[in-house]
Parts: structure tokens; C-alpha cells; sequence
């Protein structure tokens, strides 16, 4: 439950973190990047579980998670765009 909790929070201001490194204008309303963040979160925590990186039921840590949320937002975008 806890690590549950953690991803969330965590992905709340990862959200934030992406956009700022993620050079464009984006278009999306702060709702919507700090759900893109929490998705990256998980994202970077199921991959990182499949990698071998994590154990079962820890969360990712800063930096994954920014990349998770970046790889994202990049495809939000391209979907967006279509």
C-alpha cells in the first residue's frame, strides 16, 4: 500500500519535472501532466520490476520516473498530433 502511495505522490511532481525538461509547447492543463506523471511512474516502476532493477512492490526512483514521464508525454503528442 505504501508503495502504491509513493508512486503516486512521487508522480504528482514528476509530471511537473517532465514538461520543464521536455523542450515544446505542450498543450495539456496541469491535470493532465500530473496524470501523465503518475502513469510514468508506473511505467518506470513495471519496467524497472521486469529489468530486474527493482524488487516486487518498490517504487521507481526520481530519475525513471522522469524518463517514464517523458516517454510519455513525447507520445501523447504524437498521438495528439494525428
Amino acid at each position: 500500500m505504501l508503495s502504491l502511495l509513493g508512486t503516486l505522490l512521487i508522480g504528482l511532481v514528476v509530471g511537473l519535472i517532465a514538461r520543464a525538461v521536455k523542450p515544446g509547447n505542450d498543450k495539456v492543463g496541469w491535470i493532465m501532466t500530473s496524470l501523465l506523471g503518475v502513469a510514468g511512474s508506473f511505467l518506470a516502476s513495471y519496467v524497472g520490476i521486469a529489468m530486474g532493477w527493482y524488487q516486487q512492490g518498490e517504487a521507481a526512483g526520481w530519475i525513471a520516473s522522469v524518463m517514464g514521464a517523458i516517454v510519455l508525454l513525447v507520445l501523447f503528442n504524437l498521438i495528439k498530433s494525428k
